[in-house]
């Protein structure tokens, strides 16, 4: 279940996996860690369906080595990515309106049919600060799945299929709303509707789940159905992170087209804690949207701690995919990790064990990884 590959990005000549230094497994190590909340789901892996992703950096003056370490990862096995599709949507959201002369991302703009105005900039904040579903859905309506999708698997990132918006009755409607985009203060421009090829039935070990499921306040004694879910697993989602916090150690054809100001606004709104977006911090405290580490705490993150991430949660699936950096103790690696937490079974009864075994199994994973992090000599 435990793998390890050496992957190198090199901008000097004379390393290789071969005779590069052999790495400790850390991953293994924090899976062994005697914590009882690791134990008591590491002791039933399958099910609690976790999957992990960790991987160690290594500087070598101008170059990179990352070590991936990895636990049940298995891009046919499937789980609910929830919100952690939102990433994906913004990276391609920024990359389109750089390939547009009249967008920015500060063009104000509404949905035809909703009197809430917004801007690019502001859904993108929204998105990574408190995991805003209508915000998120906005840049569908500017997207479409087709291309968002295409955007993605352009660049190397795959598998991936989002085929459906957030919590909104028309969540599954192929064809996205106009947006009314201003001009200028008085004068607006109504885009076009964007049609995109109906989802195909995804095929996967697990796209079944459960014994039952409620819908439409009926209780229906049968497997809950994800075949025309959206599907973005571990693989596609570490491959994303490493693209956007590492730009330049990937070939100029698996880069996003970002410019350097878009790339920089792009990270300090993955590290945005709800407070610095306007957030009020009793409400929306800073560990909201950072399950690692501090997911099982409202104290307030150190300074010297920077999570540049996207977590998910819904259907009794937690997730978080996260590039962790402590600027203090020079601490830094990328960390993904999935769980489900449903003991009844039954889905859309809203009874999931987010807070009792969830979201702890993956602050004390971060932490373990964290610890054996600042043992390490990189």
């Amino acid at each position: 279940m435990l793998k390890r590959s050496c992957i190198f990005f090199l901008g000097v000549i004379g390393l290789s996996c071969s005779n590069a230094p052999k790495a400790t497994d850390a991953l293994e190590a924090a899976l062994a860690s005697k914590d009882t909340i690791i134990r008591l789901v590491l002791d039933h892996p399958d099910t609690y369906e976790v999957q992990i992703r960790y991987t160690q950096i290594d500087r070598y003056a101008d170059s990179i080595r990352f070590t991936d370490f990895d636990f049940q990862v298995d891009s046919d096995r499937y789980f609910y990515p929830a919100s952690t599709v939102k990433f994906p949507a913004a990276v391609a959201t920024l990359e389109k309106l750089n390939t547009l002369d009249t967008l920015n991302r500060k063009t104000r703009f509404y949905v035809e049919g909703d009197s809430v105005e917004t801007n690019f900039e502001q859904a993108i904040l929204e998105v990574f600060a408190v995991s805003d579903n209508n915000a998120n859905n906005r840049m569908i309506e500017f997207l479409g799945f087709d291309e968002l999708n295409e955007r993605m698997r352009a660049k190397g990132v795959a598998p991936i299929r989002i085929s459906h918006r957030l919590s909104t009755s028309d969540a599954d409607d192929v064809t996205t709303k106009p947006l009314i985009l201003y001009k200028n203060d008085s004068s607006t421009v109504l885009s076009h509707p964007i049609i995109s090829g109906p989802p195909q039935p995804l095929q996967f070990k697990g796209i079944t789940k459960g014994k039952g499921f409620y819908a439409n306040d009926s209780l229906y004694q049968e497997p809950f159905d994800f075949r025309l879910k959206n599907y973005y697993p571990i693989a596609a989602q570490h491959a994303l992170l490493k693209r956007i916090v590492f730009p330049e150690e990937f070939s100029e054809d698996e880069r996003f087209h970002l410019s350097e100001e878009q790339h920089e606004f792009l990270l300090k709104a993955m590290a945005t804690l709800p407070y610095e977006a306007g957030y009020d911090r009793e409400a929306y405290f800073d560990s909201y949207g950072k399950f690692f580490i501090y997911g099982d705490t409202e104290a307030p993150i150190p300074e010297y701690v920077n999570i540049y991430n996207k977590v998910g949660y819904a259907y009794g699936t937690l997730t978080d995919c996260a590039y962790i950096k402590d600027s203090q103790n020079q601490v830094e690696f990328l960390l993904t990790g999935t769980i489900l937490v449903n003991a009844d079974e039954i889905f859309n009864d809203d009874h999931y064990e987010y807070d009792q075994i969830g979201i702890p199994f993956l602050a004390q994973l971060g932490r373990e990884i964290y610890e054996y992090e600042l043992k390490r000599k990189p």
